[in-house]
């Protein structure tokens, strides 16, 4: 048993799950002319977006017929409303009919446009009347198809928009494939090395670690094989390599340890295959425990991410979560999924998103690239959320940092340094986001204070 085994699952779904991954968001549908809807496209493996079909409204009524006019249909269709004309009608088919019996569409519109023209007479007939005895006026025709085309845009992006961060880090934004024998997935990832490190989710590439086959596709269309070079499974993150490349451009990576709520950032991803698509938002909130449940009973991943509302889908897992200098900040990594509305779909994005924080991947990556495998800290202990918040320490290994520490079965962690500790994922996430060997503070229900020595253990391969 390890510290990250807990009494309370968290209500937070990783995009890695089962999930059906098609999403179809709901459309309005106005009264004249609806408006198509925006598709949406968790960072999961999924087929791209299905739009719904778009209906058009039923022809609308125009109100009671002036005094003095014919209803509509008292004259043969194709019949002007006044004089006699022609009395074909079968080259054009018959108008709708409302509820109320009365005809409706274009040929009520016809009707009223005639009726205003009669309204208008007067004064048109004095006005033609003065032109015709003077010169005839032509008004010119203004035509926007008559315009030329302005010239194109030389100027750059402006420094800190969208715009400069997409031109800026889209080339180093990599998708990746995954095909086994069960099917395939798809997912993200970035450049780290010109000779083809690149960094991703774990939940993204680990089925190739079981015999499947991977496949780099670059944003040029590019696609070439890849391998997987390390994993830990405990905090989602994998490092892949490309073969047989050069020259590729790498990312530049920020920092996660100053980042302020509020702050603009942008994402880079595949999500439902569609490759180099860009999206924005803020951050929603730092620190924000997040478990993610391994696959056929692997361990479980927890991170202390970084939530934004910038949009996330299936297939943005392993992409880049930038500032607005184009510095990587996170690894956009998991999705909160209310539960599909109907069997067989997904909810998809719904503005709540998870990024792993770059300082505690760039660890991990530097680990992996250097040994093959990762070091994860821990306490030596287990752990499940206590009544009226904190963490449990539910069982003592002997000779663990924890015991070392004189931390007992039944002490209450409430607190991880300055850090507030609502329940065990958030006492996990906690220590998972320091590094082996730091020295952490644990306040007790009480009021005791201990130091704890983290320890080291490897994970992942």
């Amino acid at each position: 048993m390890t510290d990250d085994d807990r009494g309370t699952p968290n209500p937070w779904s990783r995009e890695g799950s089962s999930e059906p991954q098609d999403e179809q968001p709901g459309q309005g549908t106005e009264a004249s002319q609806p408006e198509p809807a925006e598709s949406q496209a968790s960072p999961e493996h999924g087929t791209g977006h299905q739009p719904t079909a778009e209906h058009q409204a039923p022809y609308g009524g125009f109100g009671a017929y002036p005094a003095g006019t014919q209803p509509y249909g008292a004259a043969p269709y194709g019949m002007p409303p006044y004089g006699p004309g022609p009395q074909s009608s079968s080259i054009y088919p018959a108008p709708p009919v409302s509820q109320s019996g009365r005809r409706s569409g274009p040929g009520k519109i016809v009707i009223i446009a005639a009726i205003v023209g009669l309204l208008a007479g007067g004064a048109a007939g004095g006005i033609g009347g003065y032109l015709v005895a003077s010169d005839t006026i032509e008004t010119p025709t203004v035509n926007a198809l008559d315009q030329p085309r302005p010239a194109k845009e030389t100027i750059d992006a402006p420094q800190g928009s969208v715009e400069a961060v997409a031109q800026k880090v889209t080339p180093s934004v990599v998708q990746l494939k995954v095909a086994t024998g069960e099917g395939t997935g798809e997912g993200s990832g970035f450049v780290l090395t010109d000779n083809g490190y690149i960094l991703t989710n774990n939940h993204v590439v680990e089925s190739a670690e079981d015999g499947g086959n991977l496949r780099v596709v670059f944003q040029n269309g590019r696609s070439v094989p890849g391998s997987v070079v390390g994993t830990d499974p405990t905090t989602d993150i994998a490092v892949v390599k490309a073969e047989g490349v050069t020259g590729l451009r790498p990312v530049e990576l920020g920092r996660s340890d100053d980042l302020d709520v509020g702050e603009h950032v942008v994402a880079i991803g595949s999500p439902y295959e569609l490759s180099g698509t860009v999206t924005s938002g803020v951050i929603s909130a730092l620190h924000r425990p997040v478990s993610a449940g391994g696959n056929a009973g692997g361990l479980a991943s927890v991170m202390d991410a970084i939530q934004t509302d910038a949009a996330i889908n299936p297939g943005n897992s392993g992409g880049p979560l930038m500032d607005m200098s184009g510095r990587v900040i996170g690894i956009n990594s998991a999705i909160y999924s209310p539960g599909s509305p109907l069997p067989g779909s997904s909810s998809g994005n719904v503005g709540i998103g998870f990024a792993i924080p770059i300082d505690q991947a760039r660890r991990v990556a530097e680990e992996i690239m250097k040994t093959g495998k990762a070091t994860q800290s821990y306490i030596g202990a287990l752990v499940s959320d206590a009544r009226g918040g904190g963490a449990t320490i539910r069982k003592v290994e002997p000779n663990g940092p924890a015991a070392d520490a004189g931390v007992k079965a039944g002490d209450v962690v409430i607190r991880v340094g300055s850090r507030l500790i609502a329940d065990s994922d958030e006492l996990v996430a906690a220590i998972r986001a320091k590094a082996p060997g730091e020295q952490v503070t644990f306040t007790l229900r009480g009021g005791e204070t201990v130091t704890v020595t983290l320890g080291a253990k490897t994970v992942g391969g």
